[in-house]
């Protein structure tokens, strides 16, 4: 059977998603890779079930994984794995995880303790539940910003996070969230939170590549933290349901400093 790029996304997300569940409240071994960051038994598991998928679908394809790295043959088109995003989450028995599959602009990331896929073909994003789409719509109803407040901060003192949150002009516009996982990205798309804001670089990034395929493809806003086109610039990221959202945040963005 041949399957579409977002087909084999959804179906190598959908079996990455199934490793964790799997393994999600018990006792996994950890590999450490560096004093604050580690991988669990899970985690390679489920980067395997991914990348069979990916291997048995797409065999001229490369791919990058998050514990793997690069494989594959030379080739233009490259697959950005993460399979498990919120691994301390995880590790804590904290149900706030993502598995992340991209290639450009195609995208899945599963919920695998919900049961949801969020996902794009590079045109349109819907959300799977019980083997039915919907469609994403952004919104910025519920006034809710996820900052990640994850180290290294590249861009102090100019954007600090903690500082975004301390101000009271933010404080008075939005109610502040802390998911620890690019879930909180496809959150956006899915109307569920009025806007994400982390510091840091995503140029190809496994973490991040999937979550804003998604957004992209459902029409958020999506620019560094100075405003640029992501990936130039100072770097950082806003994704926002909408303009007005998107230009509040680069607004107390740029109160900080010199961005």
């Amino acid at each position: 059977m041949i399957l579409t790029d977002a087909e084999v996304a959804v179906a190598a997300a959908a079996a990455g998603a199934e490793v964790v569940r799997r393994y999600y409240g018990s006792e996994v071994e950890h590999f450490a890779k560096s004093p604050r960051d580690f991988a669990t038994t899970a985690d390679l598991e489920a980067e395997r079930a991914i990348l069979a998928v990916i291997r048995a679908h797409r065999p001229a394809d490369a791919f990058v994984g998050e514990e793997s790295g690069r494989g594959g043959p030379a080739a233009s088109r490259v697959w950005l794995v993460d399979p498990l995003c919120g691994t301390l989450n995880f590790a804590v028995e904290t149900p706030l995880v993502a598995v992340n599959v991209a290639l450009g602009g195609v995208a899945a990331a599963a919920d695998p303790l919900s049961h949801e896929i969020f996902w794009t073909d590079g045109t349109t994003s819907w959300v799977r539940r019980d083997g039915v789409d919907a469609a994403l719509v952004p919104s910025a109803g519920s006034r809710l910003v996820d900052v990640n407040l994850d180290p290294p901060f590249p861009n102090a003192p100019d954007f600090l996070a903690t500082t975004l949150l301390a101000d009271p002009e933010f404080q008075s516009e939005f109610g502040p969230r802390v998911l620890s996982t690019t879930l909180a990205v496809t959150w956006v798309a899915a109307g569920r939170r009025a806007a994400y804001v982390t510091d840091g670089y995503q140029r190809e990034s496994v973490h991040f590549a999937a979550g804003l395929a998604i957004c992209e493809a459902a029409g958020c806003i999506i620019t560094g933290l100075d405003g640029q086109p992501l990936d130039t610039g100072i770097g950082g990221l806003i994704v926002a349901a909408d303009a007005e959202t998107h230009e509040t945040l680069l607004r107390l963005t740029r109160k900080q400093g010199r961005i």
